[in-house]
Order: C-alpha cells, then sequence, then structure tokens
C-alpha cells in the first residue's frame, strides 16, 4: 500500500463537513483524491464519466451562437477541461464552486490537472452556491452541468438536496434558454429523480458511462432537455 499525503482540508459552508485533499505518487504520477469522511467523492483517475458530462452536452447544444454554460461545481476539472475543448471561441462558461478551497487547489496541488484552464478568458469562476445562480438567471444559459454531489441524494451538502428538487427543477427549466440542456452527474441510477425531471417539463435520456471508459464503476449521466 503506497501512502497518501494530507495536502489540504476545507470545510463545507452551513456545517457541511470537512473535505480532504489527498495525494499518492504512483508509476504514472501523481494520484489525488478528495475526501469527505471515509467516502471518496473524486479521484484523478477516474475522470471519464466527468468528461463525458461535457462532452454529451456538446453533441446536443453545438452549434449555437455564444453558447453560455453553467458548470456546478469545479472538483478536479475534468469537466470545465472537456467543455472548452469542445466549445468555440465565442462561448462563455461560468463555473459555480461552493468551497473557495476547492479553486485554492486548482490553482496550487491540482494546478497540473487543471492545465490553466482558469485562466481561460472564456472562463468565469464563482465561489457561489449553484443553486442561488440558477435561481437569478432567467433563460441565460444554453446548458448547465451540475455534478455537485454524488447524485441527487445531496451528500455532501444538505442544500443540494433542494437543487435536484421539484423547485430546483423548475428554476433550472427558467434558467435554460429554450431548448437547453440540463446535464447531470450520479454515481447510480435514481428512476424516481428521472421522473421528476418529466414532471418538471423536461424530455429526458438516461446513459450510463464506466468511470474509466471501458471499466470501472458504472456511472450516470441524465441529459433533460427544456421542453
Amino acid at each position: 500500500m503506497i501512502a497518501r499525503e494530507l495536502l489540504g482540508t476545507a470545510n463545507i459552508p452551513n456545517e457541511g463537513g470537512e473535505l480532504k485533499l489527498y495525494s499518492r505518487t504512483l508509476k504514472g504520477g501523481n494520484e489525488y483524491s478528495i475526501m469527505l469522511g471515509r467516502i471518496e467523492l473524486m479521484n484523478s483517475r477516474l475522470s471519464f464519466s466527468e468528461e463525458a458530462l461535457a462532452t454529451l452536452t456538446h453533441e446536443r447544444i453545438l452549434p449555437r451562437p455564444e453558447p453560455h454554460i453553467l458548470i456546478g461545481g469545479l472538483g478536479m476539472g475534468f469537466t470545465l477541461r472537456t467543455a472548452l475543448s469542445g466549445m468555440p471561441a465565442d462561448a462563455k462558461i461560468s463555473v459555480a464552486e461552493l468551497v473557495p478551497a476547492v479553486v485554492d487547489w486548482a490553482r496550487g496541488p491540482m494546478a497540473s490537472l487543471h492545465e490553466g484552464s482558469l485562466d481561460d478568458p472564456r472562463v468565469d469562476i464563482q465561489i457561489k452556491d449553484v443553486s442561488h445562480i440558477i435561481r437569478n438567471s432567467p433563460a441565460k444559459y444554453d446548458a448547465i452541468l451540475l455534478d455537485v454531489d454524488n447524485g441527487p441524494d445531496g451528500l455532501t451538502h444538505d442544500s443540494n438536496e433542494a437543487i435536484y428538487s421539484i423547485a430546483g427543477l423548475k428554476a433550472a427549466h427558467a434558467a435554460l434558454k429554450a431548448d437547453g440542456i440540463l446535464a447531470i452527474w450520479s454515481c447510480a441510477p435514481d428512476d424516481a429523480f428521472a421522473r421528476r425531471l418529466g414532471k418538471c417539463r423536461f424530455d429526458v435520456e438516461e446513459i450510463k458511462v464506466r468511470a474509466r471508459g471501458d471499466r470501472g464503476a458504472h456511472h450516470v449521466i441524465w441529459l433533460a432537455r427544456k421542453r
């Protein structure tokens, strides 16, 4: 067993718990993981499904003039980097991150993962609760990508549950432009949540992807198109 090094800790606002950033040196380079207690929320070797969140959205909204997308949760930056690689020069990508230290880690110990993406002129980083941004942005976004938790259960922060509630999904519907896409990452299926999306006037696709592309755990991405 290769020992891990603790690189940083950060409190989630409103008593949401403590995040810990770890690294360990492997043959292929450093591996990073972000933990909440004993639960691993993110691992730098398991990026495929986070990347798919962006690529699957690209396929459904492009080409559009001056596309504007909102990403909820910076994490290890895989969704942001993939979004940048597929978006045109006139795109705008807003990223809402609740925990300031996650942005600090992106510019510090995990800078190699982010590859300067936070400094791309198309990117706007906001230290805010994504639900607040959604509620105050009527018909603003071509797509909203949510990877703020392990799924609709609100594991890391109680307020995340509100994003996935009927009221939260209706707010996301209102924040999207016509024919916009709400894309949501989850570590597991949730039939009740998929039905909830339909009740909120979305046409829903549910796509299963592997954590490592051709292997690893199955994750779920819901792609909900605004009716």
